[in-house]
Parts: structure tokens; C-alpha cells; sequence
């Protein structure tokens, strides 16, 4: 069995993040890593909080907390929820960490040997006010192009234009509002990605075929425009310090490294401080380090990917040591609210914590990943959101599970009924899930969500299409042992469907399987060959009925929700 090595990208500190956000890094990770742990593949799935940047400080600043502090609960507060989605990760990090700290600066020191590191004086804006140099963000004004009064230095979050603070019309400190401002020389650290740019192309070249377009096509347009050098350090409190053994000057200054510096090197870092717990039986280099026998798949949305792709493994390559880079990028578009953006400020579309409010994890586990982004955006409407886990989850896999159990209960008491040897409908049965299982394991090896989820309905409705032809309500008038049969396979379905089901509704899986009190019940997964059979369950075997698996969402429940959420039918 292979080893895999998967990450999402980071969510950032700042904020609970919102639906797309789930399903553009972190749920399809989820989805394939229980996927790979349960055919026997050893798997680690690291992931982290991005702690460092300018709005980390002036979300700390706002809610009047230390940045140490604020970061410190919004790490739990995010973790918090995707407990409660039950993404399995192996160990959820921190990139203000220890281990992050002294691997950057390793990192950093290592590109400075090699030369690919120079220190370059620039202009930047200065607030006497406050006493600093304002990072990029750190400067508000009036955005040029579109009069927007709130727009930052590096880009105006109206008309989307990428800016520099100098731009910007009335500019003012976001730390005390000062618009006394000076543009002052000061001197940052620049890594001359311009000087790895061919490394990076043939890497890229030996990889991009395999990637997904998507991918593909981002990397490949921005190694076309050129890589160029770029400002590695910050002028903040918070951040990775330059080290002062290699840069003196720069360090009694208080520069700290970039946030997009530090932040990829955080997938090696929170593998430490997983390792670090357990350092007797845990090594983060064999995962890291000259591990060519490790799988390296990466998620992240479209946004992210450059980062990835380009900019992260160009800082590796130029430690000229063996790090281990990425192997696969799966890479999503958007997931849209109605057609538009997620806002907080607007309360427009449902952020991660309130949707585990209202309704279970498996819910929103299963319709993001039916309808991720992958060939293009994609839309969440409640309409379709209702429409698919209605019709999917409660009409026809949880209906499946409710009217087998409790239609055996009632006709033959508690324990999965004997009944006849199988006959040529379970033969046909057998092949048709055997052939649906395949394709549905063809899907998620090659991480192609929309499909595999379209393969798991498919073997949900074939239980159903046979429990329609052989209408053991019908059968049991006329032949009891013919009844038990189908009803007996029908069970064997429903345990079939609570392993294949796992990677996507994990929960419901548990309440699938804990129906029946199987004594040896040890299989994370089921072959196609085996699932021909379908006698995993014996007669005999007691079994309860679980609660109703997935409870419709109503007319009235839209309505609530369109209030609470925004959008419409029309919109």
C-alpha cells in the first residue's frame, strides 16, 4: 500500500470561514483521505490555521486582544467546526508554531547560501503617528478606479483592482487612522524567483499533464508572464522573525517574514508538530525528506493554486535540498451564493458554524461534494440544496434503509430473516453493484467528485430498483421464503452502503452499520468481487432500526432560511 501525504490549503485565522471555503480545500481532502485510509493506504492529512499577516493584527486590534490571543481562540473556534463536519484530519496546526518559525528561517537561510535571497531598499509608506512602517494593508483610502472609501493598499475590495498604497486617494492609517503619512526607504529581503524561473518551468513540465486544467492552466500562465522577485519580508509585530544570525540589521529593525513565505512551509512544520507528539514512533522527514516513496496530493481553490505551484516549489527548490513538492494538485473553482459572492458584512450566504446549526454534517458534506466546482463555478441555491439532499439522501437512500428494516421487523421479527438461497435476481443484483462499485472507485482515485458522487447514488437507487421488482410487500403473501430472500439481500445493501457510503456521510454510515450487532464486523472496505455476494450480514444476525436517517427540508424550512441567509428563488 502506498503512502499518501495530503493537505488543504490553510484557512486563514481571520474568521469562520464559509461554505466555499469547505469545499474548495478541506472537505474533498476529507473525502479522499477516508477514502484511501479505508482501502489500506497509510495516510497523513495535515492541515493548519494561517496565523500571520496584516489582518490577523487588525482583527486582534478590533476585538481588543493581544494578536497572540485573538489567534489563539479563532484556532479553536475554527477547529471547533470542522470537528463538527468530522474532517479527519491527522493534526490541524498552527503557523505561529515553534517548529514553523525555525523551519522558515532554516528555509530562508538555506535560499541566502544559494543566492537565490537579496536585500533591496524600497519606498513605503510611514506613519510618524504610529511609529512604523504601514505593510500594504495597514493603508486605507478612496480607491481611484471606483470611489470606494474603504479600499486597502494592496487591492480595493469593491472593483477588485489590485492597487499600491501611493494610489490610493486620502490615504490613512488602518492602525490610527492618521492620514499624516510619509513615503519612507526601507530595506526588505526579496527572493529572485526571476533566477529559478527555468527550474520551476521543467518541475512544472513534468507534472502539468497529470494535473487538472484548471491547475495546469494557472501555472502555466504565470510562468508564461515570467516570475518575478518578490518582497519576503514585512514590516510587523507578528509575524516569523528574521533571523539576526544571518540578516543583524534587518532583525533589530522587526522585519518578519511574509505571510505567503512562511505559510506553505506550515504543511512541513504542522507534520512536525504532529511528529513532536510522539516523537518515539513519529519521523516528519520520512514524510518530508528524501520521500520518494511518498504520494504528495494537494487542495486548494483556484486562488490559491499560483501559490502552489509555482511560488512554493520554487522556494524548494532553491534550499537544494530534498523536499518533498507536490505530485497532484486538485484544484476548484467557486462556489457561489445565488450567483454572487459570500459576505459576511452583507450577511449573504451560510458561513461553516451556522450550517452545522441547522442542520447535520452529512447534509452539507454530501450536496458540496454532489456539486463541487470543479469545471467551473457552481452556484448554492436552497432550491437545489433542498431538491438534492431531499431526493438523494431522504428519498433514496434513507427511505431504502427506514422501509427494509422496519418492513422485516414487522413480517419476521428482529433478526435478518434466512429465507431462500439466492436466485437469478441477486446474480443480476450482485454484477450490477459489482460494476457501479468499480466505477465508483475509478472516481475517487481519480478524485473526480462530481462523478463519484453520481456513482454513489447510482448504487443507492439499484437497491432500490430491486427492492421495487421483487416487492417483498407483495411476496410475503405468496412466498415467505421468497420474501425473507429479498429482504435478508436488502440488508446486506444497506451494510454495503455504509462502508462505500463513509468518505462522503460519515455519521450516517455509523448509524447504517451500528443497525446490525455483527460480532466480527472488521471490513473498511468491500471489493467489487466481494460485493457480488452480498452476504456480509447472516441470518440470524439482530438488528435494530435507526432513527430516520435524513429528515426533509420543508417548504417552511426554505423560507426560514432564505430570510436568515438571503437569496431567493428569483435571485
Amino acid at each position: 500500500m502506498a503512502r499518501h501525504l495530503i493537505t488543504s490549503a490553510l484557512p486563514y485565522i481571520n474568521g469562520i470561514k464559509h461554505l466555499g471555503n469547505m469545499v474548495g480545500s478541506m472537505l474533498p481532502a476529507d473525502v479522499y483521505s477516508r477514502y484511501l485510509r479505508q482501502r489500506g493506504h497509510d495516510v497523513l492529512y495535515i492541515c493548519a490555521t494561517d496565523e500571520h499577516g496584516t489582518p490577523a493584527e487588525l482583527a486582534a486590534k478590533a476585538a481588543g486582544l493581544s494578536v497572540a490571543e485573538f489567534c489563539a481562540q479563532a484556532h479553536d473556534a475554527q477547529k471547533a467546526v470542522y470537528d463538527g463536519f468530522e474532517l479527519s484530519f491527522d493534526y490541524f496546526g498552527r503557523s505561529s508554531s515553534q517548529q514553523n518559525a525555525e523551519i522558515t528561517q532554516h528555509f530562508a537561510r538555506r535560499l541566502q547560501e544559494n543566492g537565490f535571497i537579496e536585500e533591496r531598499a524600497i519606498r513605503q509608506v510611514y506613519s510618524p503617528v504610529d511609529g512604523r512602517f504601514l505593510p500594504d494593508r495597514y493603508v486605507e483610502g478612496t480607491c481611484p478606479h471606483c470611489g470606494y472609501d474603504k479600499a486597502r493598499g494592496d487591492q480595493c475590495e469593491n472593483c477588485t483592482r489590485v492597487l499600491d498604497p501611493t494610489d490610493l486617494i486620502e490615504p490613512r492609517s488602518a492602525i490610527s487612522g492618521s492620514t499624516d503619512l510619509e513615503v519612507r526607504e526601507t530595506k526588505h529581503l526579496f527572493l529572485l524567483q526571476s533566477k529559478l524561473q527555468h527550474e520551476v518551468e521543467a518541475w512544472v513540465a513534468e507534472h502539468e499533464e497529470e494535473w487538472p486544467q484548471l491547475a495546469s492552466s494557472i501555472a502555466r500562465k504565470w510562468l508564461t508572464e515570467g516570475l518575478h522577485d518578490r518582497a519576503i519580508t514585512r514590516d510587523l509585530d507578528w509575524g516569523v522573525p528574521v533571523p539576526a544570525d544571518t540578516w543583524p540589521e534587518l532583525a533589530a529593525d522587526g522585519k518578519v517574514f511574509y505571510v505567503w513565505f512562511d505559510a506553505p512551509i506550515e504543511y512541513i512544520a504542522s507534520t512536525k508538530e504532529w511528529a513532536d507528539t510522539d516523537p518515539a514512533n513519529r519521523d516528519y522527514k520520512s514524510w518530508w525528506y528524501e520521500a520518494e516513496d511518498v504520494r504528495y496530493t494537494q487542495f486548494m481553490a483556484k486562488d490559491n493554486v499560483p501559490f502552489h505551484t509555482v511560488m512554493f516549489p520554487a522556494t524548494e527548490l532553491g534550499t537544494r535540498e530534498p523536499w518533498k513538492k507536490v505530485d497532484y494538485v486538485k484544484a476548484f473553482n467557486w462556489l457561489t451564493y445565488y450567483g454572487g459572492k459570500f459576505s459576511t458584512s452583507q450577511k449573504r450566504g451560510v458561513f461553516t458554524d451556522q450550517a452545522l446549526e441547522i442542520l447535520p454534517a452529512d447534509f452539507w458534506r454530501y450536496f458540496l461534494i454532489a456539486n463541487a466546482p470543479e469545471s467551473d463555478d457552481s452556484s448554492f441555491t436552497w432550491e437545489h440544496f433542498a431538491a438534492t439532499v431531499n431526493k438523494d439522501l431522504g428519498g433514496t437512500l434513507g427511505n431504502f434503509v427506514n422501509r427494509v428494516l422496519t418492513f422485516s421487523r414487522k413480517k419476521f421479527g428482529d433478526e435478518v430473516p434466512a429465507g431462500s438461497p439466492a436466485g437469478e435476481a441477486e446474480g443480476r443484483l450482485g454484477e450490477q453493484i459489482a460494476e457501479l462499485l468499480a466505477e465508483y472507485e475509478g472516481h475517487m482515485e481519480s478524485l473526480q467528485y462530481r462523478k463519484a458522487a453520481a456513482a454513489l447514488r447510482a448504487l443507492w437507487s439499484a437497491g432500490n430498483a430491486y427492492l421495487d421488482e421483487k416487492a417483498p410487500w407483495l411476496e410475503v403473501k405468496t412466498d415467505l421464503e421468497g420474501a425473507a430472500l429479498t429482504l435478508r439481500t436488502a440488508m446486506n445493501l444497506i451494510h454495503f452502503y455504509s462502508v462505500v457510503s463513509e468518505p462522503f456521510i460519515p455519521a450516517s454510515a455509523r448509524a447504517m452499520r451500528s443497525a446490525f450487532a455483527l460480532a466480527d464486523d472488521t471490513a473498511t472496505w468491500i471489493s467489487p468481487e466481494q460485493a457480488k455476494s452480498l452476504d456480509a450480514v447472516p441470518a440470524g444476525t439482530p438488528f435494530t432500526v435507526p432513527p430516520v436517517l435524513f429528515a426533509r427540508v420543508t417548504e417552511e424550512d426554505l423560507e426560514s432560511y432564505r430570510e436568515r441567509f438571503g437569496g431567493s428563488p428569483q435571485a
